[in-house]
């Protein structure tokens, strides 16, 4: 049956002007950020990590010994703490922990590794804090969740603990837009495409080879990294990112739970105050994050 809420959404969408200039780009995500606020007990406090801008939400009943770490999406070029504070919120309501969320540098004016330099040194100040290890969670969307492994990937080969888990929300892990999904779901997905895609990844990568395992983590080795859930979307284009990206952390002896969610669009979690599914699949990714820190 049909999601009358995910077809509203998507008639929604189809009204929006999008804008190739990335630097409007950036005002319209946000803008689409704000507009949904944010949940009144939730407690917001700016702070640096080891120098990266990031701040703090943190919800009533949140442990205080532990915490997600969430990068937000936007290729890379686009996305802020504003665009996405209403989900790192709720995000880290679910899991029951304080959300640390990173604003880490963009591209072009900061391409590739700058991204995955600032998320380590997101990860190291949450340990200088005396936050275990076993107790730090990492989360992201799209870029995002592709910057979950890149950065678990850069504190393996740093030689720091694992975190205790992964949780990547429609990750984007191909910088070259060439999984089969990017054709098959063209029609289908409203926010993500291979154009624009491509154009994304060339500013990040500024000359970069596109299979860096840093910034397509699908040909890394993936060994030795902690547990994954990896949600997607059956509506999107990045579909195949995510089944490749499962296939290699598997093959790799890394514990996967990948869910495939009927109907639902790119990073639908963003939507979650018009789309009962996005409340659900953040109490999963929630689920999942309690479950490893216990």
């Amino acid at each position: 049956m049909s999601d009358p809420e995910v077809a509203a959404l998507r008639a929604q969408l189809a009204t929006r002007q999008r804008s190739d200039d990335y630097l409007q780009m950036r005002k319209d995500l946000d803008a689409l950020g704000l507009a949904f606020g944010h949940a009144a007990d939730v407690a917001i406090e700016k702070t640096a990590a080891n120098g990266v801008g990031a701040e703090w939400t943190t919800t009533p009943n949140a442990a205080r010994n532990a915490a997600l770490l969430y990068f937000h999406g936007g290729g890379y070029v686009m996305g802020s703490l504003d665009s996405h504070r209403h989900l790192a919120a709720e995000a880290g309501r679910a899991a029951g922990i304080a959300t640390l969320a990173l604003d880490y540098r963009l591209a072009p004016e900061a391409p590739f590794p700058a991204p995955v330099e600032d998320a380590l040194a997101g990860y190291r100040f949450l340990l200088a804090r005396g936050i275990k290890p076993e107790r730090v969670a990492l989360a992201g969307d799209s870029a995002g969740g592709g910057l979950v492994v890149a950065a678990m990937l850069a504190i393996r080969d740093a030689g720091l603990p694992q975190p205790a888990c992964g949780w990547c929300i429609s990750p984007w892990v191909d910088m070259e837009g060439i999984g089969e999904t990017m054709a098959s779901k063209a029609t289908a997905d409203p926010i993500v495409e291979k154009t624009r895609l491509v154009m994304l990844a060339k500013l990040y990568l500024n000359g970069a080879d596109p299979r860096s395992p840093l910034a397509a983590p699908i040909y890394a080795d993936l060994s030795g990294l902690a547990p994954l859930c990896i949600q997607v979307g059956a509506a999107e284009t990045l579909l195949d990112d995510a089944l490749r990206l499962a296939k290699a952390a598997g093959a790799a002896d890394v514990r996967v739970d990948l869910e495939i969610w009927p109907e639902m669009i790119h990073v639908w979690h963003l939507f979650y105050p018009a789309l009962a599914a996005g409340r659900r699949a953040i109490g999963a990714g929630g689920a999942f994050i309690r479950a490893h820190l216990d």
